[in-house]
């Protein structure tokens, strides 16, 4: 309850005033502020379900592996955003993207299992049909990111959010890359990292901007049903925005347990 209270505290105080502006935070944190990396994850084709992983190499292109491959939709010649994902098809978040070769998470061959049991290479157009008609995958070196290669949630934020959404808490709806357990264990202290370089394991990640939410965080990653309000949830609490965006200063192994700290505050 009192991630729940503190949720509803800051927007009461702060909310409106930050809505329009998903890059700016409200303090700074000391060298040093941080916590430990509870769970990192990859999901080798966007908007597919996420793999848990015990360890992984950041390089300039963010996780390795990471949203490598992406559907685009047929009628996205003009459009800023041509992926085909979750927000058109909530189900995608079902398919279970699986690396052949998971030593080499950049060059591996891809397998897709389906909700029914099915299995396809990604290449298969059996498998863009039945993801939508008219898609074509294509395969990109350097990822096929929204924004930004690496994307930072606290653990505390996701359960501040869902707890004020009434629904269970589920890192996966916010499709994070590293899930941080803060040593404060307060939520949104994460916001305080824009601007900033963060150690991540062996890696330094540098904080760019707050992560700006889309439907995609109503949809249940278990079902793959929309069943909740907290995209609302969070444009009221939080200006839309929850974790951050950020790019590699220096690639590196991360491992679950390794430290995450701030190392270089941004200059006021």
């Amino acid at each position: 309850m009192d991630l729940v209270r503190h949720a509803r505290a800051w927007s009461e105080a702060k909310g409106a005033s930050e809505e329009a502006n998903c890059a700016s935070t409200s303090g700074r944190p000391p060298s040093g502020a941080g916590g430990h990396r509870e769970r990192l994850w990859r999901y080798p084709v966007k908007s597919m379900a996420g793999e848990a992983l015990a360890s992984t190499d950041i390089s300039w292109a963010g996780l390795a592996g990471d949203r490598r491959w992406a559907f685009v939709r047929p009628d996205s010649q003009d459009s800023g955003f041509p992926w085909h994902t979750i927000r058109e098809f909530p189900e995608m978040s079902n398919y279970v993207a699986l690396l052949d070769e998971p030593g080499r998470p950049d060059r591996s061959r891809v397998l897709v299992r389906t909700p029914d049991g099915g299995r396809y290479d990604v290449t298969d157009p059996r498998l863009g049909a039945e993801l939508g008609p008219g898609l074509r995958v294509m395969r990109l070196d350097r990822g096929a990111f929204d924004a930004m290669p690496v994307s930072v949630i606290s653990d505390s934020t996701v359960s501040a959010l869902c707890a004020l959404a009434q629904v269970p808490g589920n890192e996966l709806r916010f499709r994070p890359n590293v899930v941080v357990t803060l040593d404060s264990g307060a939520p949104f202290e994460e916001d305080e990292w824009v601007g900033s370089a963060v150690r991540i394991g062996a890696a330094v990640v540098r904080m760019d901007r707050r992560d700006s939410r889309c439907v995609i965080v109503n949809v249940d990653p278990a079902s793959g049903l929309p069943d909740s309000h907290l995209l609302k949830v969070i444009g009221t609490a939080r200006g839309a925005c929850a974790g951050v965006y950020g790019t590699t200063v220096r690639p590196g192994l991360i491992r679950i347990g390794d430290p995450v700290a701030v190392e270089m505050r941004p200059l006021d």
